[in-house]
């Protein structure tokens, strides 16, 4: 169930409720924005940082500074200071790192389709263009990882809308990667392509060998559909492969051959695959191998 927009509503009582079960709350004015900060904070005069991105030493009662305002104390939400903000808003924002938890932000029938083929299961909600996939655990927030998929967390506020249904699961490494960019000073790697990851001695979670082929099928057209920041969607492709697949020993020669292949059709070289693939190795604790 979605939230209503109405600003004649009150929707104290929706943000206390949430308050009160941990989640930090603010106001949202119409256009899903926060409010902005008032004259005594305007640029940052208060001691904020450029942008609001850290709120500075300011004992403003009002809710500026963002998702910075976000708070899960009652008498804050409730307070004379808020009042003009609630009888205002259109709705109710929370700060998902605040609150413990990660939204994959899915904003069209392509994203969300791609995160069914992808991501784990976990709670989702409807919003007015897509869904909202949340995830227990917080990490860096990051705009346009992929076409059409924000991820919202630490430093970031998401419109509350509604609870969601299905079990909350833990937030996977497939999604971590995607806010990680690749080290700007890649180290030489050795230029011999050998089986990854076979040494390794977890017990396998494929059932069959199809989920791992569509998994490497689903990278490359991944970097096949690469229409900018080429090198950062082959890194961040080959730490979402190894993240998956990278401890249980089902890589081969083969699939990383693919994967090179895919992105050497896109203008790479050979060397800043075998590097890209280190530092992924690297970045999951699988450098050993």
């Amino acid at each position: 169930m979605t939230q209503q927009t109405d600003s004649r509503r009150d929707h104290r009582p929706s943000a206390l409720s949430l308050a009160s079960s941990g989640v930090p709350v603010l106001p949202l004015r119409a256009g899903k924005v926060p409010f902005g900060n008032c004259p005594a904070c305007a640029k940052n005069a208060c001691g904020g940082r450029p942008n609001m991105k850290v709120p500075g030493p300011c004992a403003c009662p009002r809710p500026c500074h963002g998702w910075a305002a976000a708070t899960t104390e009652p008498g804050v939400i409730g307070s004379l200071a808020w009042a003009r903000a609630w009888r205002e808003a259109a709705g109710v924002a929370y700060h998902p790192g605040g609150a413990g938890v990660t939204v994959v932000d899915l904003d069209n029938a392509e994203a969300i389709a791609w995160a069914r083929a992808t991501l784990p299961a976990t709670r989702t909600v409807p919003t007015t263009r897509g869904e909202h996939w949340i995830y227990r655990g917080a990490m860096p927030s990051a705009n346009a990882v992929r076409s059409g998929v924000d991820v919202k967390s630490l430093m970031a506020y998401a419109r509350w809308l509604g609870p969601g249904v299905g079990a909350m699961a833990v937030l996977p490494d497939t999604v971590r990667a995607l806010t990680v960019t690749e080290p700007s000073s890649a180290r030489r790697a050795p230029q011999t392509l050998s089986v990854p990851l076979g040494g390794q001695r977890e017990t396998c979670p494929h059932r069959t060998p199809t989920y791992l082929d569509r998994g490497i099928a689903m990278a490359e057209q991944r970097i096949t559909g690469a229409r900018e920041a080429v090198h950062a969607t082959v890194y961040r492709t080959f730490l979402a492969v190894l993240s998956t697949h990278g401890r249980c020993g089902c890589l081969t020669e083969a699939h990383t051959a693919r994967l090179f292949t895919a992105a050497q059709a896109k203008g790479e070289t050979a060397r800043h695959c075998m590097d890209a693939w280190t530092n992924a190795l690297t970045t999951l604790g699988l450098s050993h191998v």
